[in-house]
């Protein structure tokens, strides 16, 4: 049985916003980040799956920080895959600081999809190929919770361009976690308070796509809802703060 696999980071001032802590979409993408390395190093990878015309895409999402470190900080991550499905893999994270303090923790939900009809596949045989990748521990979070449908309070429209695209040809998940923040008032998105975001991808947004950003704010939370055809929710998300 495999163990927790480490990685060392460090927030660059790239990272964090006016506080000079790091934002949520920078510690999110050095979460993706160690996803993808992890499967690269353990060799099912996208480089791996790309030679059969199938990648890893991201289904849901949970993350939770408890603080948000400051420029310069040194910290770890974590990572494990507790177990493996016909249509979602489960990969967990932990993030420590120096002193072995857990300040963050992440679930996140994979599924496979082949690139030319863009729909999901089994990945029954990844199990099979690589189970002794699979982790004995459990998540360190609550699963990613289901976003109810959202009833916008405020809306914004983006157009899909260039900078937003991944390497599977459609918006990258910190772009759309970029526009929900932006929406968010000023104070709420930089509070230091804990916060947990919930997200779920329903139907792929590509380039040229104008996508509509509409957001339910409540008082110390949030609801998302990103539509990339009228009427047609592409993904769903929550943002809540203690």
């Amino acid at each position: 049985m495999a163990e927790k696999s480490l990685y060392q980071f460090r927030v660059e001032p790239q990272e964090v916003d006016f506080t000079l802590r790091a934002t949520i979409a920078s510690l999110g993408s050095v979460i993706l980040n160690v996803a993808g390395i992890d499967a690269h190093g353990k060799g099912f990878g996208v480089d791996v799956l790309n030679a059969d015309n199938h990648s890893w895409v991201l289904s849901r999402m949970a993350v939770e920080f408890d603080s948000r470190p400051v420029q310069y900080t040194d910290y770890t991550v974590a990572t494990w895959i507790s177990d493996y499905g016909r249509v979602l893999s489960t990969r967990n994270f932990t993030l420590t600081d120096t002193a072995g303090h857990e300040f963050g923790r992440a679930v996140s939900q994979w599924a496979m999809i082949d690139l030319r009809s863009r729909a999901a596949v089994d990945l029954s045989w990844v199990g099979q190929a690589h189970s002794e990748a699979i982790v004995a521990a459990p998540s360190p979070a609550e699963k990613p919770r289901k976003i109810r449908s959202v009833t916008p309070t405020q809306r914004m429209e983006h157009r899909v361009v260039y900078s937003d695209i991944d390497f599977n040809r459609h918006v990258n998940t910190m772009r759309y976690i970029e526009m929900m923040c932006d929406m968010l008032p000023l104070e709420l998105i930089s509070s230091p308070a804990p916060v947990r975001l919930d997200i779920h991808f329903l139907k792929e947004c590509r380039y040229g796509q104008t996508l509509t950003v509409g957001c339910e704010l409540h008082e110390r939370s949030a609801l998302f809802e990103v539509c990339g055809e009228p009427g047609v929710a592409a993904v769903r998300a929550g943002f809540e703060w203690k």
